[in-house]
């Protein structure tokens, strides 16, 4: 049987006080993963072509070997999603979080103390090839176990609420990554190239350590723990029957895993137009500056930091499908605006378009979807599944900046075909969600027995 230190409080004031440690939890190593991931998509477009893929005779080659290195990460991340998810499901959330957190922060500050090509030939792409792999094999278990710590803590009718602070965690750390790279940016181009440009990598260990202790802290959901006194009360015959959790989502959960997946792809296409793709585009084809770009970002994540509560507390309310199609129109019709306004140079218009696209079109979509998909799986297979919905797809969103820079280059900065494939994969996430069941009062334990798929 499970020891007693881990059950959950009986008292509705002690349920709801570690409710909202776990939430703390799930958003401040949240912030320090996504922190990591963010910084390497910055250094990306800014500096990794120079420093790791130099091309004298056109430099947006060496960008485009870069983000080809950056999507390199995505494939690892459904195998991290599987590994971390399996472990999640059997043995509990609390070792697969810590551990994703020491893959994440070894890789990042590691990839800060990596000579450049100039220095060591080869090797050096090939070890940031290695150290990519290692943070998107970490981060592929990330979200999902962050996400459900918040949601499986929660009061029913708050897990909207509660379940949008790992996703504020995530605005945390485009807050953080983009501020610090936009402080460095402002170095000279020698001292950005020659040591500035490590400083964000060496600083994601101060970062960590705060993690760590936070989610050490950490103790089982009541759901998992239930979930586990359960299966302690069946025969042996009973648990020798039992599938893995990878093959009981594919087997009872096929429906909801595709829907959670299209809706995921709509999101993360959208934001990475803001997080990578505008900042490359304005860098390589317009006159405004590095500087004003990661500022834009710095002050549209920090708006989304708010956003995203309040849609996660909307979603309790009016759904999570309503909440979630808020986002996606707002999507579809600011993309063509936002790279206007970036052809345009119009420096105060561009603040203006990336709050609103991140904070309002980003903020609704991707503030829901811990609680919607966690609201879809049941509790024994949630993990797995949740982290298959959102890094299945990432191969696709891996290549997106390479692919959307190749756009770039063919077109001679020509942003329309990228708009086009952006308002595309939106409409395929609304779609996935007018599909999708309401889910906002779900009873957790009941879906939790799996008994049949999600309808």
């Amino acid at each position: 049987m499970a020891s007693t230190a881990t059950i959950p409080p009986v008292t509705e004031q002690q349920r709801t006080a570690l409710a909202r440690r776990a939430a703390v939890a799930s958003l401040v190593g949240t912030a320090v993963e996504w922190y990591d991931y963010f910084i390497f998509g910055t250094a990306s477009a800014l500096v990794f072509g120079d420093l790791f893929f130099p091309n004298e005779n056109d430099p947006i080659i060496g960008t485009l070997s870069a983000f080809a290195v950056f999507g390199v990460g995505f494939f690892a991340r459904p195998v991290g999603g599987i590994v971390f998810g399996h472990f999640g499901d059997k043995f509990g959330r609390k070792a697969a979080l810590v551990t994703t957190l020491m893959l994440m922060g070894g890789s990042t500050f590691l990839i800060g103390l990596i000579p450049t090509t100039g220095h060591i030939g080869i090797w050096a792409p090939i070890l940031l090839v290695l150290l990519r792999l290692v943070q998107g094999f970490g981060v592929g278990g990330e979200w999902g176990g962050a996400s459900l710590v918040a949601v499986e803590y929660a009061p029913a009718h708050k897990r909207g609420a509660y379940g949008s602070f790992p996703q504020i965690g995530n605005a945390v750390g485009l807050v953080l990554s983009t501020g610090i790279f936009s402080i460095v940016s402002m170095l000279p181009d020698d001292q950005l190239l020659s040591w500035g440009w490590r400083l964000p990598f060496l600083l994601s260990a101060v970062l960590i350590a705060v993690g760590l202790f936070i989610r050490f802290k950490l103790t089982e959901t009541p759901t998992f723990q239930a979930a586990q006194d359960a299966l302690e009360q069946r025969t042996a015959e009973e648990k020798a029957g039992e599938r893995m959790p990878i093959a009981e989502v594919f087997k009872r959960f096929k429906r909801p895993l595709l829907l959670a997946m299209g809706m995921r792809l709509g999101e993360a296409v959208f934001g990475y137009i803001i997080l990578t793709i505008g900042l490359t585009f304005a860098e390589n084809y317009t006159d405004i500056p590095r500087t004003d770009v990661l500022v834009a970002g710095c002050i549209a994540a920090t708006a989304a930091i708010f956003t995203y509560y309040f849609f996660g507390r909307l979603s309790d309310r009016i759904g999570r499908r309503a909440v979630f199609i808020i986002g996606s129109v707002v999507g579809m019709i600011v993309t063509f605006p936002f790279f206007w306004i970036l052809d345009a140079d119009a420096l105060v218009p561009m603040y203006v378009i990336y709050t609103v696209a991140y904070a309002i079109g980003v903020g609704a979509v991707y503030g829901v979807e811990p609680a919607f998909f966690a609201e879809l799986f049941g509790t024994k297979v949630r993990y797995t599944g949740m982290s298959l919905a959102a890094q299945i797809p990432s191969v696709l969103i891996g290549l997106w900046p390479l692919a959307s820079t190749g756009l770039l280059a063919a077109t001679d900065g020509d942003p329309w075909p990228i708009a086009l494939i952006t308002v595309a994969a939106l409409a395929i996430g609304l779609v996935c969600a007018v599909l999708a069941p309401e889910t906002n009062e779900a009873d957790m334990t009941r879906i939790g027995e799996e008994t049949r798929e999600t309808r």
